[in-house]
């Protein structure tokens, strides 16, 4: 198939960026959107252009490194990561818009490539349980309900690539949030950091520049893992406990 490509190209962080049009010739329906873009980076080589800069890592869905606005969809019209989407999801002819991450706290490197650092710096703000390094506990030794076993596991599955907040119109990062505090706060080994742990991932959240989230529901719709809303009134629930409690 044939396709038009209007690709944002920003060289750094300081310069400003405009969108460039390609044109894209034999594109196979069993190309990933990412293999698209690598045909589309040899024949700029070829040609002695600067190829598209964009992230990658596992093209397996599981590491969260590839997110790209397609057409105006986080990750593009498939509820998977921009991997895992191929290009039998397009039509011969068709115009496609491929942008980076919009947020403030996202800022752009080059091209489709953005920071997202900021991640980063709220799980280190609480994202974790501390405990004694050494052996493994033995696995009995602290008794998990099921129920709570299974949730943990499921918004666990969050990769962190920040669809959320690119699909968010107030670029809020609190699915992401909601998710991590959701895993740790349903298991044993989360119980003795939990307050703190809200409180600190919420104020780095907001020092980063996030939105407020206002419950449309576009993070939840652009999820790859879809990851479910409630993990946000589970934020909400625990953040109003620990300042309750003077956290």
């Amino acid at each position: 198939m044939k396709v038009t490509l209007k690709i944002w190209r920003q060289p750094d962080a300081a310069s400003k960026g405009a969108m460039h049009t390609y044109e894209l010739d034999g594109v196979s329906s069993d190309m990933s959107f990412l293999e698209m873009l690598d045909v589309l980076n040899e024949d700029l080589i070829a040609k002695g252009e600067d190829p598209v800069a964009f992230d990658s890592d596992c093209r397996e869905g599981i590491c969260g490194m590839c997110g790209l606005m397609i057409n105006g969809q986080a990750h593009g019209p498939e509820v998977t990561t921009t991997c895992q989407l191929h290009m039998r999801s397009f039509k011969d002819g068709d115009e496609i818009v491929i942008e980076p991450w919009r947020s403030d706290a996202f800022p752009v490197i080059k091209d489709l490539v953005v920071d997202r650092s900021a991640f980063d710096r709220i799980i280190q703000a609480g994202g974790y349980i501390s405990v004694n390094t050494g052996s493994a506990p033995e696995a009995h030794s602290v008794p998990v309900p099921r129920d709570d076993a299974i949730r943990a596991f499921n918004v666990a599955t969050c990769i962190g690539c920040g669809a959320c907040v690119a699909a968010c119109p107030n670029g809020s990062a609190s699915l992401f949030m909601g998710a991590k505090i959701t895993h740790l706060g349903e298991l044993p080994q989360g119980q003795p950091e939990r307050d703190t742990r809200v409180v600190g991932m919420v104020a780095q959240h907001d020092a980063e520049g996030f939105g407020g989230c206002t419950n449309i529901g576009e993070c939840t719709a652009a999820c790859p893992k879809e990851i479910p809303l409630d993990v946000i009134s589970r934020l909400n629930w625990d953040l109003h406990a620990a300042l309750r409690h003077g956290r």
